[in-house]
C-alpha cells in the first residue's frame, strides 16, 4: 500500500507542541554541552538500515508458526511494506534479499518497483543451510564443506546465482552465512572441513564483481552443537584474510555465546579494516533474533561507543558498512518490530555520537575509571528520542512511526488486501 503523505503531516500538526518542548529543551542541554545539534541531526537522517525481505512476515519455531495476517505473498508486496516503513521513518532505504525464497523473476521490473519507493538493494544472501525441493544434492551433512564434491559444487554454483541476481539489482554485497557444522565428535576432521571450505568460498570469490564484498558470518552453534566451521570472529577474520580485500566480517549480536564482549570484537575487526557490517537484532539466551534493545539496549550502545570512535578515527582503514536487521517476529506485528527495532539502532548510534570524546580519551589516559564510566552513562542516560523524531520530521516522515502505524490501522487495511491467512517466505 502507498501512504497518503498528508496523513504524515497531520500526524505531525498533532503531535508538533509537545515535540518540540522536548526537541527545544534537548538542544539547549546538548548545546550547552559544546554539541553542534545541527550536525547530529544531518548525521542521524543519514543512517539508513536495511529491512530483510525474510523478516516482513512472521516468524515461528519448529514447533509451530502463527501467521498474523496481511502478509506480503510476493516480493513485490515484500517491496510494497519496506517502502511503507521508509515512508514512516525515512531510515530504511534498502531491502536485503534472501535466495531463493525472494527470486526476483523480472529484475527491471522489481528495480524499478523498489525505486518508485525509493528504495534500493542492499546485501543479497545466499542458502545452502535448506534443501530446496529442486535439487539434487541434499546438504544433510553440509554444503561448502561437504565431504562429496558433487555436492560443494552444487553450493558454489548457487552462491554463484545468487551475485548475479545481485547484479541485476544493483546489490554489491553477498552475504555468506554457512550452517556447515557437526553433532558428534569424531564426524568430521575439523582443518579437513575448514580446508574444504575456504577452497569453495575462493571460488565464489573469484566470481566476485571488482566492485563487490562478500560477508562471512560466523556462529558458535545452531543448527549443529559440537562444532559449526565458521564458529567465530577469529575464524571469520581467518578466512577473510585468506580470501583477499573483498572479504569482511559481518557480525549478528544474536550469534555470539552468553556474556560475550560484542564490542570489542566489532573494535577488533575495525582495527584489521575487516568489518563488514551487522545483522542487528536482540537475544536472551541465544540467537532468539528478537527485536533490537529490547533485552540489552547498553550493550548496544557500547558497540556503537566502537563504531563511532572507529568510524571517526585516522588510524582505522575500514570500508564502508552495511546495516542489516536480522530478526524473528514470533508474536508481534513485523512491521511495529521492524519500526521498534530501527528506532533502537538509531538511538544507541545518537548517543554514541553524543559521548563527550575528548574528556574520555583523557579518562582512559590518566586511567579514571570512574570518570570515564560517568562520561559514557551520562551519554546514555539522555533521552535522545526527541533528535530522532526531529530529523525524521524534517526528512517528511512520522514524528512517532509506530503511533501513527496504529493509529491508521495499517495491518487492518493490508489484511483487508491480502486475506487472514497469507503468509510470507522466510523463517
Amino acid at each position: 500500500m502507498i501512504l497518503d503523505k498528508s496523513l504524515i503531516e497531520q500526524h505531525n500538526q498533532a503531535n508538533q507542541s509537545l515535540h518540540k518542548k522536548k526537541f527545544e529543551a534537548l538542544s539547549a542541554v546538548l548545546s550547552g554541552e559544546g554539541h553542534d545539534v545541527k550536525t547530529i541531526l544531518e548525521k542521524i537522517a543519514a543512517f539508513q538500515i536495511a529491512i530483510p525481505s525474510w523478516a516482513l512476515g512472521t516468524g515461528g519455531t519448529r514447533f509451530g508458526r502463527f501467521a498474523g495476517g496481511g502478509e506480503p505473498r510476493s516480493l513485490e508486496e515484500k517491496i510494497e511494506d519496506v517502502g511503507l516503513l521508509h515512508a514512516l521513518n525515512q531510515s530504511s532505504n534498502s531491502i536485503s534479499l534472501h535466495i531463493p525464497w525472494d527470486i526476483p523473476k523480472d529484475p527491471k521490473a522489481i528495480t524499478q518497483l523498489a525505486a518508485s519507493f525509493e528504495l534500493g538493494f542492499d546485501a543479497v544472501n545466499s542458502n545452502t543451510f535448506q534443501d530446496q525441493a529442486d535439487q539434487k544434492e541434499s546438504y544433510k551433512f553440509g554444503s561448502l564443506s561437504h565431504t562429496d564434491k558433487a555436492v560443494r559444487d552444487q553450493a558454489i554454483q548457487h552462491n554463484i546465482d545468487v551475485i548475479r541476481h545481485g547484479v541485476d539489482l544493483g546489490s554489491k554485497a553477498l552475504t555468506i552465512w554457512l550452517s556447515d557444522g557437526t553433532d558428534f565428535p569424531g564426524q568430521q576432521n575439523f582443518r579437513r572441513m575448514f580446508e574444504r571450505t575456504l577452497d569453495s568460498i575462493q571460488q565464489i570469490y573469484a566470481e566476485l564483481p571488482a566492485d563487490w564484498k562478500v560477508l562471512v558470518e560466523y556462529k558458535p552453534y545452531e543448527p549443529h552443537f559440537y562444532s559449526t566451521v565458521i564458529a567465530d570472529w577469529g575464524t571469520s577474520l581467518l578466512f577473510c584474510n585468506k580470501l583477499g580485500e573483498k572479504a569482511v566480517g559481518l557480525v549478528d549480536l544474536g550469534h555470539h555465546l552468553p556474556n560475550t564482549n560484542i564490542e570489542q570484537i566489532v573494535s577488533r575487526f575495525l582495527m584489521e579494516g575487516k568489518l563488514g557490517g551487522f545483522h542487528f537484532n536482540d537475544s536472551k539466551y541465544g540467537d532468539d533474533d528478537l527485536t533490537v534493545g529490547s533485552i540489552k539496549p547498553y550493550q548496544l550502545f557500547l558497540i556503537f561507543n566502537e563504531l563511532v570512535e572507529g568510524m571517526s578515527s585516522p588510524e582505522i582503514k575500514n570500508p564502508e558498512l552495511s546495516w542489516m536487521i536480522d530478526a524473528s517476529h514470533n508474536i508481534k506485528d513485523p512491521l511495529e518490530d521492524l519500526l521498534q527495532s530501527v528506532e533502537a539502532i538509531k538511538i544507541a548510534y545518537a548517543q554514541a555520537l553524543i559521548i563527550d570524546r575528548p574528556a574520555l580519551e583523557k579518562a582512559q589516559a590518566e586511567n579514571d575509571a570512574t570518570l570515564a564510566q560517568e562520561i559514557m552513562q551520562n551519554a546514555y542516560r539522555t533521552d535522545v528520542r526527541a533528535l530522532l523524531a526531529e530529523a525524521r520530521q524534517q526528512a517528511g516522515a512520522a514524528l512517532n512511526p509506530v503511533a501513527f502505524y496504529r493509529e491508521s490501522k495499517i495491518r487492518e487495511q493490508l489484511v483487508s488486501q491480502r486475506g487472514a491467512k497469507s503468509f510470507a517466505t522466510g523463517l
